[in-house]
């Protein structure tokens, strides 16, 4: 007689808290904590040594705020260049992963400080920069080929969550996607503004110029460039096509560094999409630099890989990704074009959407004398300053301020100001952008949309 078995060993399910705690290798999170450091460090010492320290800051004579940030001010001399010495010291400290999460925290502050001293410096990549330093603070990205590691070996270990390699990922995933989905308007791809305009003006570039003076090439690159933000990151993670993406990656970001002046944004983006490859490839390039570098030779070991309360750290995890996902979208609730009143278009990964440019003539009157005159924007600003305020409604508003303030304490009574802007989008003809007889000092820079814009 057979007896029957059954096997009451109950399945195990799936669950995503232990997926994304789930022990993978340390070595991409290495890699990247190096390649972020060095450019970082690199990147510093090319801002100071080209002066512009000086030029960006210690010249300027006023400087635009973030909304809800007016309490970061510029620094005096010896502060600023204590800010960038920070920096130095943070960059090297991630990159040799010495004090690491105190280096993570050095650099993350003083460089968001900066960055947040004058808003006509804002650029997407300043804002990716100082997301991945704050990442960085929490992860463990020191385990292995760090100084904290041969010192106290206790830190030392060759896995980490799997969580804390896809959050780098997801964070490089939302600003190549938005940058794509935000070229799917009529102008970038029918069009092919301002593709159009610019690569036409860089004709005398050596070996490219003629290339670039080709009629269609401005579709070309406009189709291209929107296939390639909203599709890139599924190349990068599918193995059968990630040497080719990455190759695209180095081509797109190449092109892009060579046509605009957009700093170490290019490079930046080349070191920090190798976090997609494999830890296979990591794990070769650490060996590489340990046969270098003076280092201890790698044991693979398996080291716990995070302590702590999973549950608080999901919530935080699921905070963090809807806060990317959704923030980018808040342009939907303001009325009219985003391009003319850029009301909810920074921190969106927008990325060179536009050729946008305008003229700002401001008006001064003394209340009871009932005298006007015209203001000298240069007297207070710097030609990129005024560049960009002059397209920019909440920088024009915050100049005005600014004037109303100057003028009172010259001794001028009841100021009130007020500003002819016109504006250009894409070389169409100029528009008025506001009222050239609203007093702009009794208006305030809210959330809520700003109804003292002219239509588009």
């Amino acid at each position: 007689m057979r007896l029957l078995t059954t096997d009451f060993t109950p399945k195990t399910r799936f669950s995503i808290k232990n997926w994304l705690h789930a022990p993978v290798s340390a070595a991409p999170l290495a890699v990247f904590r190096m390649v972020f450091g060095l450019l970082m460090l690199g990147s510093t010492l090319r801002f100071w040594a080209f002066g512009w320290i000086e030029d960006h800051y210690l010249e300027s004579k006023m400087q635009f705020k973030y909304f809800g940030f007016e309490w970061v001010t510029l620094l005096s001399p010896t502060g600023m260049y204590a800010l960038h010495v920070g920096m130095i010291l943070g960059a090297l400290g991630i990159l040799l992963g010495w004090y690491y999460r105190w280096s993570a925290a050095l650099f993350f502050v003083c460089f968001t400080y900066t960055e947040l001293i004058d808003l006509t410096y804002y650029l997407n990549h300043y804002y990716f920069v100082s997301w991945v330093a704050l990442i960085l603070i929490f992860v463990p990205a020191h385990r292995m080929f760090s100084v904290d590691a041969w010192r106290k070996p206790g830190i030392y270990g060759t896995e980490t969550a799997r969580w804390s390699i896809l959050i780098f990922q997801f964070l490089l995933g939302t600003v190549y996607v938005y940058a794509g989905l935000a070229k799917i308007n009529y102008p970038w791809l029918i069009e092919a503004l301002p593709l159009r305009i610019w690569l036409p003006a860089a004709d005398a570039i050596p070996v490219l110029g003629p290339i670039f003076a080709w009629h269609y090439l401005p579709w070309v690159f406009s189709w291209a460039g929107m296939l390639y933000d909203c599709t890139i990151v599924g190349w990068l993670s599918w193995s059968r096509t990630r040497v080719w993406a990455y190759a695209t990656v180095v081509f797109f970001h190449t092109i892009t560094g060579i046509l605009f002046q957009i700093g170490v944004f290019p490079v930046v983006m080349i070191g920090a999409t190798l976090i997609f490859f494999p830890e296979k490839f990591h794990q070769q390039v650490l060996a590489i630099l340990g046969k270098i570098l003076p280092t201890r030779p790698i044991k693979w070991s398996k080291n716990p890989v995070f302590e702590g309360n999973k549950q608080l750290r999901m919530i935080l995890l699921g905070i963090f990704v809807c806060f990317h996902l959704c923030f980018p979208w808040r342009y939907l609730a303001y009325p009219g074009n985003l391009f003319w009143t850029e009301e909810g278009y920074r921190f969106s990964w927008r990325v060179m959407l536009m050729e946008k440019a305008g003229t700002a003539l401001f008006y001064v009157k003394d209340g009871v004398t009932g005298r006007e005159g015209v203001v000298d924007n240069q007297a207070f600003l710097c030609n990129h300053q005024e560049k960009q305020m002059a397209m920019q409604p909440d920088m024009i508003l915050q100049f005005a301020h600014f004037l109303k303030k100057h003028y009172e304490a010259q001794g001028v009574q009841q100021v009130k100001v007020r500003a002819e802007v016109y504006v250009t989008i894409n070389a169409r003809p100029s528009k008025l952008l506001i009222d050239p007889q609203l007093d702009l000092t009794t208006v305030q820079d809210i959330w809520r949309p700003k109804t003292w814009i002219l239509p588009y």
